[in-house]
């Protein structure tokens, strides 16, 4: 097929409508990009309610009021003329950006594909006026409160090829809902309402983030979170990171904004993606609402038309410090530190179902009828006695029984044989005291039920048993090797790979960086590296392939999270292999062990492949499967 031949014409300037609608095909790609511009220009204008209205998917008429400043009516030709603004006014105004808007193009963009009109007052006018159309166009006087509306009417009317590539009216209102709800979760000191087709879909009083949050992404969200709040010196992060066990198949909850404004920032989602590494699932995607506070100066938002991408001024500071606050909240999944379910259940008290049929692995699945008689050992409580009103006997019989196991070392770990010491009991538990409760009964040598002040606890113990020997692993490494130099193990033959240029002068240049992480990497040419040396813990590992992610991890962040990455895959796999088995049969002193160190390990809700290791069936749900008090 040949190629059209472009038609020859002089060099000419091109006149101002034909600019404007050039610049509306990147600032206006779809009605949802309208809504985005203008709540931004309501919300720089100190804006504190907002009302939305939306006719066909915002394709016939998307129109904003606030109750922000408004516009003198001197000023409202230049608030629809390009380039004109009142939020920079110099290079050092745009090096530190503010305000959600700077540059002056959408209102001209808008007005040059469809037909526009701004009613405005300000709070010393009698009252408001209004101008259609372009900056052209009249300012005339008007009726309205203090404050804006800007009216958008049959968008792409002058563009009808631009105006076919729009989806259906309900794929458009969905992209515009979305946007609005980005922008009401980042601001919940203002108050939204979004109305499609005369009917109110939505409305969000002012509240605080805990509140608007729950009401956007919903009740499981607000019941399966933890909270953040971090500073280091000019930056803070604060927000709320979703459970891992409240993961999703689809990466949709995630909502990261950086100075007020919605990003989607690679640099940002790795941190935060790093940091559920070893308590997630892997096609699994956590939720979260995170905003960064920092300097306006040590961020670069003019990168991009849609401002939807940033640039940091040193990135690896930042991402380190999103990687450490989000891993450091992560740290408090167990169940003393929150002494919660740590995955939401059903009304029935079913757990939920996974991205998984089974979240066994082959090697850890058995048949179980010829183990049910021997799976069950007697209960530690007394006949007729419940733990959440325990008579006093009883309890005292239990604890010392219990004391006198985690007063000695005796008792061994079945799978590997170390010692599992536990501090002793000396006096009767709280409600809170032990939020696993005590074991009950072991279920087809694969699972532990406890009984607690709440109901009943069910616990996977080899997903247990792998966390809490995970984390041994870890802390134990990061003892051995703190204050030390990383151990490296030098290449009896260099590995010797071919190198693009980029590769080859983040090698050269980021010598030191690679000298900490334990790697010597030489350039030998323009187009060659050389592997001399790697850290001992991965030396089996293949080393073109490490220094290559190496390399792209130093370039991209600044750092390498490659090494943690490998070295806690190599750890994951020892627990995995040294922790107890299916079908190992735990006497009741045993698995009460296994509860109190999953009470006292961090991320101890799942294990590092990112499954549950327990849940809870409260006494409510139990009643309501057996219709009790109906």
């Amino acid at each position: 097929m040949n190629a059209p031949v472009p038609t020859h014409r002089p060099i000419q300037q091109l006149n101002d409508q034909l600019i404007s609608q050039i610049a509306a095909g990147e600032v206006v790609e779809r009605p949802s990009a309208v809504v985005k511009e203008l709540l931004e220009n309501a919300l720089d204008a100190g804006a504190t309610q907002v009302t939305v209205r939306l006719e066909e998917g915002g394709v016939k008429r998307i129109a904003i009021t606030d109750n922000g400043r408004g516009i003198a009516p001197e000023e409202m030709p230049l608030a629809l003329a390009r380039h004109a603004t009142s939020k920079i006014a110099s290079l050092t105004d745009l090096e530190n950006v503010a305000t959600l808007g700077f540059r002056g193009e959408a209102l001209a963009s808008i007005a040059s594909v469809a037909a526009v009109s701004i009613t405005s007052r300000t709070a010393d006018a009698p009252h408001a006026w209004e101008i259609v159309g372009s900056h052209l166009g009249t300012v005339a006087p008007s009726s309205g409160p203090c404050g804006t509306t800007i009216d958008v009417q049959d968008l792409y009317f002058n563009t009808p090829a631009r105006r076919k590539f729009l989806k259906s009216e309900q794929t458009e209102y969905g992209h515009c809902a979305e946007v609005v709800r980005r922008i009401a979760l980042a601001r919940p000191d203002v108050s939204f309402s979004l109305t499609h087709n005369g009917r109110t879909i939505d409305h969000w009083n002012v509240c605080d983030m805990a509140r608007r949050s729950s009401q956007i992404l919903g009740t499981d969200f607000a019941e399966a979170r933890l909270a953040i709040d971090e500073r280091a010196g000019p930056l803070r992060l604060h927000g709320y990171a979703g459970l891992p066990t409240a993961s999703k198949a689809r990466a949709d909850g995630q909502f990261f904004y950086v100075n007020g404004r919605y990003v989607r920032d690679k640099l940002l989602v790795h941190a935060v993606r790093a940091a559920y590494q070893d308590v997630l699932h892997g096609d699994r995607f956590p939720s979260y609402v995170l905003a960064l506070d920092l300097d306006p100066a040590l961020v670069d938002v003019n990168v991009h038309p849609s401002k939807i991408e940033v640039r940091f001024r040193d990135s690896r500071a930042v991402h380190q410090f999103v990687f450490h606050a989000v891993q450091r909240a992560l740290a408090q999944t167990s169940a003393t530190a929150h002494g919660s379910v740590p995955a939401p259940l059903s009304a029935a008290g079913i757990a939920p179902s996974s991205s998984s049929a089974d979240w066994r692995r082959p090697h850890e699945q058995t048949g179980f009828g010829t183990q049910l008689s021997q799976t069950f050992s007697p209960s530690p409580f007394p006949a007729g006695s419940r733990w959440d009103a325990p008579d006093a006997q009883g309890v005292a019989q239990s604890t010392a029984n219990y004391g006198a196991l985690f007063a000695g070392a005796a008792e061994r770990s079945p799978a590997s044989g170390a010692a599992m010491p536990m501090p002793v009991m000396s006096s009767a538990p709280g409600n809170d005291d032990f939020p696993l409760g005590f074991a009950l009964a072991q279920l087809h040598g694969i699972y532990i039920l406890a009984q607690n002040t709440k109901g009943l606890v069910l616990v996977d113990m080899h997903a247990a048993h792998e966390r809490i020997l995970y984390e041994q692993l870890k802390n134990a490494l990061d003892a051995q090797v703190e204050g030390q130099d990383m151990q490296v193990q030098a290449m009896l033959i260099p590995v010797t790979f071919f190198a693009d240029a980029i590769e080859v002068a983040t090698a050269t240049d980021h010598q030191d960086t690679l000298k900490a992480l334990g790697f010597d990497i030489a350039a030998l040419s323009p187009s060659t590296l050389a592997v001399r040396a790697v850290p001992t813990l991965l030396r089996n590992a293949d080393a073109q392939t490490l220094a290559r992610d190496v390399l792209r991890d130093v370039r991209e962040f600044g750092g390498s999270r490659v090494l943690i990455e490998r070295r806690n895959e190599l750890l994951g796999t020892l627990a995995c292999h040294t922790a107890v088995r299916a079908n190992r049969i735990l006497t009741i002193p045993e698995m009460n062990a296994l509860l109190r160190q999953m009470e006292g390990t961090e991320r101890a809700d799942q294990c590092n492949h990112g499954r549950p290791t327990w849940v809870q069936l409260e006494i409510s749900a139990l009643d309501k499967l057996f219709l009790r008090g109906q």
